[in-house]
């Protein structure tokens, strides 16, 4: 089964390399490429039987995904409670504003660090979470505007429609692919993004729902995002 997402994993980053993208990112990352190996060990390590539910997040953060290759992948949470490590190799065109250090990294990417400490407060071990659960993003690429000293994050739904058009037509290709092979029952989009997108490609039974996201920008999210997770997962029906 892993093996099969990995197929479709690489297809996706290949299908990326070959976009071009202009204002308003200036700088485009590629972790499905130059951090493949803790991706794949990720999909290897947890993507092996079916799933009662799919996470799905929006696209790599700078010191997450774009770090360590895992969605939502602060390093510790990745490193210590997964238990994946690996050698990553920093692209070339990696800004130093924002450089990839891989798991030596000493930055701790807040979304993360919040999404996967809620979910070990609830499951006793990594084991116990993926066993009928697994997070994805629906869009690999990290994308940055880095000008006049100043660098911002972009997600996807930013970018031109001339842009977004091929990029949202792969990543709903490669979301289609692996809901069919992990077959959840549930689809919970990790923001509204992500879930307008599963909207779209939610297949007969299939159970729609979502979950604030958990970045610190949200002042939401800041002031009880476990309490208000759990409730949204309960009232969605995944969680008793």
């Amino acid at each position: 089964m892993s093996a099969r997402l990995i197929t479709a994993t690489n297809k996706l980053a290949a299908a990326c390399q070959k976009m071009h993208f202009s204002a308003p990112a200036t700088h485009v990352y590629h972790p499905l490429i130059y951090a493949k190996k803790s991706h794949h060990a990720y999909l290897r390590k947890f993507a092996n039987n079916k799933k009662r539910a799919v996470f799905v997040g929006i696209n790599p953060g700078p010191w997450g995904m774009a770090q360590t290759g895992v969605p939502f992948g602060e390093v510790a949470a990745v490193r210590d409670w997964m238990g994946i490590s690996a050698n990553i190799v920093a692209p070339e065109y990696a800004h130093e504003k924002r450089p990839i250090l891989g798991f030596d990294c000493p930055r701790s990417e807040a979304s993360g660090r919040r999404l996967w400490g809620f979910f070990a407060t609830h499951f006793a071990s990594a084991a116990d979470f993926f066993d009928a659960h697994i997070v994805l993003n629906y869009c690999p690429l990290l994308f940055l505007s880095i000008a006049d000293g100043r660098c911002v994050n972009i997600t996807p739904d930013k970018l031109t429609e001339k842009q977004r058009e091929p990029l949202y037509a792969a990543c709903d290709e490669f979301l289609k692919h692996a809901i069919t092979v992990l077959q959840p029952q549930y689809l919970i989009g990790i923001g509204g993004f992500a879930e307008q997108r599963l909207q779209t490609l939610a297949g007969d039974g299939m159970v729609v729902g979502k979950m604030l996201h958990p970045s610190p920008a949200s002042p939401t999210a800041n002031r009880d995002f476990n309490g208000i997770a759990a409730r949204q997962l309960q009232q969605i029906g995944l969680w008793k």
